[in-house]
């Protein structure tokens, strides 16, 4: 065994896990669809320009690969196609190469895909977590769920975290006008009994004018100096007269609006709950919008913008009457109510920029179209507005702790029962005249609990995965992703010290449970029994180190193949996906439970990768926790005998790195009718010495 851990260390030095790498800009762009196509690079790490139907900046095109390469549960990065709008909304989300085994040749790829269809219209700034609402529900929570994918929730965990952090960094590098968090809204325990005159007086409402020859005087030395004669002859006239007013606040918008408009705009806002309505209003010579103007989309002759960002304005295309109390010039005037996403970055209670075009043409058949911007501040104060606490996403491990949190609960309850009974009542336990349909239970609830309803089937994958993100000096995080798996791993690897690989392999392994259970419909059958010598079995049982080898050898040399190695184990094909697979996994995973009715656990015993590791990590087994008495091996072999998995020398020293703590040599060990030793001292009537683990009393192993 240490000559095989030293060739194991000398590979694991000698090379380096390959490392999954991004889609050539060909491929990219063929996944972007008219009207848009693919602009140029960016930046270094590989963000490129989203261009629209006209070739204008639409949005930003990137791999999550280079930004945020996680790594999943292959050791390599799943890596995704984001598209992503100038307001930080996502586009599209595709999937282009990963190498998660669940995935890759279990439950395909196709809800992998399905999940990734999720995150379109949604915005970076929503808080998006995996799976489903917790604590009471998502009511007024903030959060907005993604269905994650049953069976894949660690995989799925890993990419949303990739997609988050490559778009957040996107974001903060090209958008920094988008909000990272809830925004601030109008706070509707805010009542104050104001007039129009009050408003305009508290500044709540915003005049801007600008005459002709602010105007002229813009396009001074212009083509379009001389194609305004209303300017020119009026040159003191108003050109712009704009009125502005956020009525947010439901108190300014009862006393700017009429009644009838007030009622629409409450409706709008239960609606669009995150929308800013806007005001504005213009009576001068301007206007507000282009004869082309369609109502429902973005003005075209006014902007805005925050902070040096624009902000995005739309038509709320809501009929505007204004208060009564108005000037009379006003209810002459053309009104708009325009929209703006809190979420996108706007903070209603900081000021902004309305920016309004003053468009001039030039010629008749051709005319050159020539604008200036005429700009207006606004702020309304904080007082209307509430500022909640950012709703702070939980981070991935324990967001995965919540969504799991009665089977966490289950499991733990059942490991500690479980070990305080294995470790202090073990004889007690295999003394009880029912101990085989007691074990047969536990073993049913752990192949139904923790295997096919709690997908905790452990897997040479996690570890050969940690192996190369070792070797690749990468997180370990993606472990967190999977709660319940890593309590069992826990379980385990305690029990390396108490029992060696015994309590994994004999009461934790969802699949090792299906074939005992093999074992006991083929006795039930009346089917032959087949057992090699003891010679066969100790050579066939290091075929699973050398197949442990082969799997850490390809993870090393030839990562990407990793997975398909891997099937060596059944597991996926019987528990992850109830053996609805393609029928040669199916029908490998059926041979090795129909030669379970045969032999006894042969996989286990012979075969399985985790086993050999498993009893690798039993070497920091602190105990002999197998009772022997000096009479065991000599003259008593009843007990080695017995031992379905040979792990009792003729000796009568236990083989604890082969032992399954099926604990059938302790029931012998305590009957009276049974062991040899104990008939032989009841028969004579001679007290003889009892072992009690003591090593002066157990053969040497």
């Amino acid at each position: 065994m240490s000559r095989l851990l030293s060739v194991l260390l000398l590979i694991l030095a000698a090379a380096l896990p390959a490392r999954a790498e991004p889609v050539d800009v060909e491929t990219l762009s063929s996944h972007i669809f008219a009207p848009m196509s693919l602009g140029s690079q960016i930046s270094d790490d590989g963000v490129y320009e989203l261009l629209n139907s006209g070739g204008a900046h639409a949005g930003y095109v990137f791999q999550t690969e280079p930004m945020a390469p996680l790594p999943g549960f292959s050791g390599a990065p799943i890596n995704m196609l984001v598209v992503l709008d100038l307001d930080g909304r996502f586009l599209d989300v595709k999937l282009l190469n990963h190498n998660e085994p669940i995935f890759v040749s279990g439950l395909g790829e196709a809800p992998f895909h399905a999940f990734m269809e999720q995150y379109r219209g949604h915005s970076i700034s929503d808080s998006l977590v995996v799976g489903t609402p917790y604590g009471g529900g998502s009511e007024g929570s903030g959060l907005v769920y993604l269905d994650g994918v049953t069976k894949a929730t660690a995989s799925v965990r890993i990419a949303h975290e990739s997609i988050l952090a490559a778009a957040l960094q996107v974001a903060r590098e090209k958008m920094g006008g988008v909000a990272s968090g809830p925004p601030a809204f109008p706070d509707p325990t805010v009542d104050e009994a104001l007039t129009w005159d009050d408003a305009v007086a508290q500044g709540l409402i915003t005049r801007h004018t600008v005459s002709n020859a602010e105007v002229q005087a813009l396009f001074a030395g212009t083509v379009w100096d001389d194609d305004d004669p209303d300017a020119l002859d009026e040159p003191e006239a108003p050109y712009l007269d704009l009125w502005i007013a956020d009525l947010g606040p439901r108190s300014i918008a009862r006393a700017v609006l009429a009644p009838g408009t007030l009622a629409e705009l409450d409706r709008f806002t239960e609606i669009s709950t995150f929308d800013e309505p806007i005001l504005v209003v213009e009576t001068a010579r301007h206007g507000l919008v282009s004869p082309d103007f369609v109502r429902n989309t973005a003005p075209d002759w006014i902007g805005a913008e925050q902070n040096g960002f624009p902000i995005a304005l739309r038509d709320a295309d809501l009929f505007v009457e204004l208060s009564p109390d108005a000037p009379e010039a006003l209810h002459d005037g053309r009104a708009l109510i325009l929209r703006t996403d809190r979420r996108l970055g706007f903070d209603p209670a900081a000021p902004w920029t309305v920016n309004v075009q003053s468009v001039r043409e030039h010629g008749m058949f051709q005319p050159e179209i020539g604008h200036v911007t005429l700009t207006a501040q606004h702020q309304t104060p904080e007082r209307f507005f509430t500022r909640p606490g950012v709703v702070e996403r939980l981070s991935p491990f324990e967001e995965a702790i919540r969504n799991r949190e009665g089977d966490l609960i289950v499991l733990a309850g059942f490991l500690t029962l479980l070990l305080p009974v294995l470790f202090f009542a073990q004889s007690r336990l295999a003394g009880l005249r029912a101990f085989t349909p007691v074990r047969l239970m536990i073993l049913a609830g752990v192949l139904g609990f923790v295997g096919w309803w709690g997908q905790g089937q452990l897997s040479i994958v996690t570890p050969l995965a940690a192996l190369q993100t070792a070797m690749a000096g990468g997180s370990f995080a993606f472990l967190l992703y999977d709660p319940f798996g890593l309590l069992v791993w826990a379980g385990a690897i305690a029990g390396f010290v108490l029992w060696g690989r015994g309590l994994f392999c004999g009461w934790l392994c969802p699949f090792g449970a299906m074939q005992e259970f093999a074992h006991h419909l083929g006795r039930l059958l009346r089917l032959p029994k087949w057992e090699p010598s003891r010679a066969w079995d100790q050579r066939m049982k290091k075929v699973k180190y050398l197949a442990l080898f082969g799997l850490v050898a390809v993870t090393v040399i030839r990562p990407e193949h990793m997975d398909k190695a891997a099937e060596i184990e059944p597991f996926k094909t019987a528990i992850t996906t109830f053996f609805l697979r393609e029928w040669y996994y199916a029908a490998y995973a059926a041979l090795w439970l129909a030669l379970g009715m045969f032999v006894f656990k042969g996989f286990c015993r012979y075969l399985c990768p985790l086993g050999a590791l498993m009893a690798i990590g039993g070497m920091l087994r602190l105990r002999r926790w197998i009772p022997r008495r000096i009479e065991c091996g000599s003259p008593c072999q009843l007990c080695a005998v017995k031992c379905q998995y040979g792990a009792i020398r003729k000796t009568g020293a236990v083989q604890y790195d082969e032992c399954f703590q099926c604990l059938d040599c302790v029931t012998i060990h305590d009957d009276e009718t049974r062991c040899v030793p104990l008939i032989l001292k009841g028969r004579s009537g001679q007290r003889r010495p009892r072992a009690t683990g003591h090593p002066n009393t157990v053969p040497a192993e």
